[in-house]
């Protein structure tokens, strides 16, 4: 066949009725075509034969991802939230700019670099969503500014130097979370982090340059006004008359979502976990029935000794000791004699805990002269050294926000409750990925459960989320702090922020679900587990802890949520993320 560099011997099982039969391309599986796939196909096909077909050969090229599905849903709401199809085509002109200029810098890289195939994906995913908010926030606070009576051309630049002037925070605690991964020193993780940075940085400039410049081509072209909607102030006035059953049921939903989170598995995906009906689960099925699961997952132990064949045979005998070992055997030596490999099947599937524990006891018995290797050892390396970061990684972020939401908002208490609602909804997000993907509660209806976690997920979600956690924070909170300022009553700001900015952070929470939705629907089973965490990341965060959780427990605090001690007050540097000095004066008063 075309294409084909050679054919291993074939292994037969011991009933003589299955046979593994490998064969090597000379070119990467990327590059493979149908045709190529057919031809292997049809070789292999014979009368009263069963071919299945494993491995990156057999995998056909992927169909690109549902984010367009969700832009469709987005454009709807821009449409209802503004008023009109001038408006709404806006942040859809300039997310498409931005996501543009991103993904062209993220494929020039490539030449390059060797980025993961999901990188470009993620980068669109999060830069589609957080593009279309930022534009959001800014055509509204535009509005608002007409409407008051400003000229366009005052109301673009008091819209840019207040709602643009949050849109930078905002995006700054994005590109600072997904930067952040590179800390936990893993290549693909750090590329996934920085691409998706550099789409956001990009989707903030474009909002603070090229919005404005359209916004001067389409002024007075802008329709109807929408009515101001009166569900925030009626929400708002609702939680804040009962604080504490309110709180109390928000906080009791979260945590009961979140206990499946403590069976959280994390491993890679392979055949093992692919959906039954296509090919690579039937061969691995077959495999597993024939020679054992492990035979699907072999372990490679690299031996250097300056007699390595001798030093082989000893570290097969001890490792052929050990419990939960199927078979260990000498697989090759190199032409100088100091290398050697030694092949190891484990009793169990690639995936099990059991293959985990023999790992360990591999490693402890042989000692550090040998090195354990192979897709399963990496993966299961990989996926602790992701669980032991996920900690780390989380205190940074915590820490980062309580210091950025400190400086915004000149408050101990409210950047406290704002990581604590991040940690909340962080938990119950866990939980629901851990109860579809893991426990197969969606199973059967569009969502494939593998069974176990993507081992990128819980890092990629806390930087991810955290950024737009803070989004919301943002957005909401500083109305609430200028009403009060300005000297309202506690309860009385909390009702006035939420009516001010609920409608605006509503459609910007329902357009990011709806594109990270659309990405359930990919058949890229990393991308689809993504896709999920991060829609139901927003909705916990943005309806059930800033919108919920977030006014009953300022209404509860009362003046004691905008306490801040004299001395960190003159040791703070004053950060005026709203522009209130542009519209108020320098003082902000």
């Amino acid at each position: 066949m075309p294409g084909v560099a050679g054919v291993a011997e074939p292994v037969v099982s011991p009933d003589g009725r299955v046979a593994v039969l490998e064969v090597g391309y000379g070119v990467p599986a990327d590059e493979l075509t149908d045709a190529d796939r057919a031809a292997l196909r049809a070789a292999a096909e014979g009368p009263g034969l069963r071919v299945e077909l494993s491995g990156d050969a057999c995998r056909r090229r992927r169909r690109a991802p549902g984010s367009w599905r969700g832009s469709r849903f987005a454009a709807v709401v821009l449409t209802v939230t503004l008023g009109s199809l001038t408006a709404a085509g806006l942040p859809l002109l300039t997310a498409i700019a931005g996501i543009g200029v991103g993904l062209s810098a993220i494929v020039a890289a490539s030449g390059f670099l060797t980025l993961n195939s999901d990188t470009p994906a993620l980068a669109l995913m999060l830069g589609l969503a957080v593009a279309i908010d930022y534009a959001l926030f800014i055509i509204s606070r535009y509005r608002d500014e007409v409407l008051a009576g400003r000229e366009p051309v005052e109301a673009a630049g008091r819209a840019v130097g207040t709602a643009g002037t949050a849109v930078v925070f905002a995006g700054l605690t994005v590109v600072i979370a997904l930067a952040g991964l590179a800390v936990v020193g893993i290549p693909v993780l750090t590329e996934l982090g920085l691409a998706a940075a550099l789409t956001v940085a990009v989707s903030v400039l474009v909002a603070l340059t090229l919005l404005p410049a359209l916004i001067g081509f389409v002024a007075g072209r802008w329709g109807r006004r929408p009515a101001r909607a009166r569900t925030g102030g009626r929400w708002g006035r609702f939680v804040t008359a009962r604080p504490v059953p309110v709180l109390a049921f928000a906080v009791a939903a979260l945590a009961v979502a979140a206990v499946p989170a403590l069976d959280l598995r994390l491993g890679l995906p392979g055949d093992g976990t692919a959906p039954r009906d296509t090919t690579q689960r039937r061969a691995y099925d077959l495999v597993a029935d024939a020679f054992g699961p492990g035979f699907n997952g072999p372990l490679t132990l690299v031996v250097q000794d300056a007699d390595a064949a001798a030093a082989a045979r000893r570290v097969t005998a001890t490792v052929g000791a050990l419990d939960g070992v199927a078979d260990v055997r000498t697989a090759a030596v190199d032409d100088a004699g100091r290398t050697a490999l030694v092949r190891v099947v484990p009793d169990g599937g690639p995936t099990s805990e059991a293959t985990e524990e023999l790992i360990e006891e591999i490693r402890d018995a042989t000692g550090p002269g040998v090195a354990v290797t192979g897709r399963t050892a990496i993966d299961v390396d990989t996926s602790r050294k992701l669980a032991g970061a996920l900690t780390g990684y989380l205190l940074l972020i915590v820490g980062l926000a309580f210091l950025l939401l400190m400086l915004v908002f000149r408050s101990v208490l409210v950047p406290l409750k704002a990581t604590a609602g991040f940690l909340l909804s962080i938990a119950a997000t866990f939980g629901a990925v851990v109860a579809v993907f893991q426990w197969g509660w969606l199973d059967g209806v569009g969502v494939h459960a593998s069974g176990i976690i993507v081992n990128l997920l819980p890092v990629m979600m806390i930087g991810m989320v955290f950024g737009l956690a803070m989004d919301y924070q943002v957005f909401l909170v500083t109305r609430m702090r200028e009403e009060h300022v300005r000297g309202a009553a506690p309860v009385p700001s909390v009702v006035a922020g939420l009516a001010h900015g609920s409608r605006v952070v509503t459609a910007a929470a329902l357009i990011m679900i709806s594109v990270f939705a659309g990405f359930v629907l990919s058949d890229l089973p990393m991308l689809q587990s993504f896709g999920f965490a991060l829609a139901v990341a927003v909705f916990f965060d943005a309806f059930v802890v800033r919108m919920t959780i977030v006014p009953a427990v300022l209404a509860l605090l009362g003046r004691a949520g905008w306490w801040l001690p004299r001395w960190l007050d003159r040791v703070l540097p004053r950060v005026d993320v709203e522009g209130r000095g542009l519209v108020d004066g320098p003082d902000g008063r």
